[in-house]
C-alpha cells in the first residue's frame, strides 16, 4: 500500500510505503517525524504508480501547473515513447561517418574520469547534483553551478523547472530541495 502524504510543517507530499504498518514517519524536507496515523493521506493505493502519478497531480495543482500536466501523458507511457522514438546510438554514429566500436573503447576513458567536466554524466544529472550540492539552492546558484560543469544556463533552467513539475525537487521562497 502507498499513501500520498502531506508535512503539518513545511507542506512537502511524499510518498508513504506500508502507511498501515508504520508507526512514524520523516519529512524529507524538513526532517519533522510524524505519527503516521495523523498524517493527512490525499491519496491511497495498492500501485506505486498510481501514487506517484497522483502526489504528481497533487504538486501540478499546488503550483497552478494543473493544465499543463494534464496535456501530459503518464510517466509511464512516455517512457514507453521515449524508448520506442529516435534511432540508437550505433546507427546514429554510423550515420554520421564514426566506428562505434572505436567509439566504445573510449567509454572506458570516461566513465574513469577522465572524459570531461562532467566526467559523463548527464545534464539532468549535473542539475541534481547541484541542489544537493549549494550551499544555498536557489534557481541561480544551481544554474551557476551546472553551468560550470558544462550545462548551458538555459537548459539548466529548463532541467531544474522539468524536476520540479515531475516532482523530484520542490521549490519554496526561492530555495530548490530534492525529494
Amino acid at each position: 500500500m502507498y499513501a500520498v502524504v502531506g508535512c503539518n510543517g513545511c507542506a512537502t507530499m511524499w510518498l508513504l510505503t506500508d502507511p498501515e504498518t508504520s508507526e512514524t514517519a520523516t519529512c524529507p524536507r524538513c526532517q519533522k517525524q510524524h505519527r503516521t496515523d495523523r498524517l493527512k493521506r490525499f491519496f491511497e493505493s495498492e500501485d506505486r504508480e498510481a501514487a506517484r502519478e497522483a502526489r504528481s497531480a497533487l504538486l501540478a495543482k499546488k503550483h497552478g501547473d494543473s493544465e499543463a500536466f494534464a496535456e501530459v501523458e503518464h510517466a509511464s507511457e512516455l517512457a514507453a515513447r521515449a524508448e520506442d522514438s529516435g534511432i540508437d546510438d550505433r546507427e546514429y554514429l554510423e550515420g554520421v561517418g564514426l566506428d562505434p566500436d572505436e567509439i566504445g573503447s573510449t567509454d572506458d576513458h570516461t566513465a574513469s574520469g577522465s572524459g570531461g567536466a562532467s566526467g559523463g554524466r548527464s545534464r539532468l544529472d549535473v542539475v541534481r547534483d547541484a541542489v544537493d550540492a549549494v550551499e544555498d539552492p536557489t534557481e541561480e546558484s544551481i544554474v551557476s553551478y551546472a553551468t560550470a560543469d558544462g550545462v548551458p544556463a538555459e537548459a539548466a533552467r529548463d532541467l531544474l523547472e522539468r524536476l520540479r513539475r515531475r516532482g523530484e525537487v520542490s521549490e519554496s521562497g526561492g530555495t530548490y530541495r530534492r525529494l
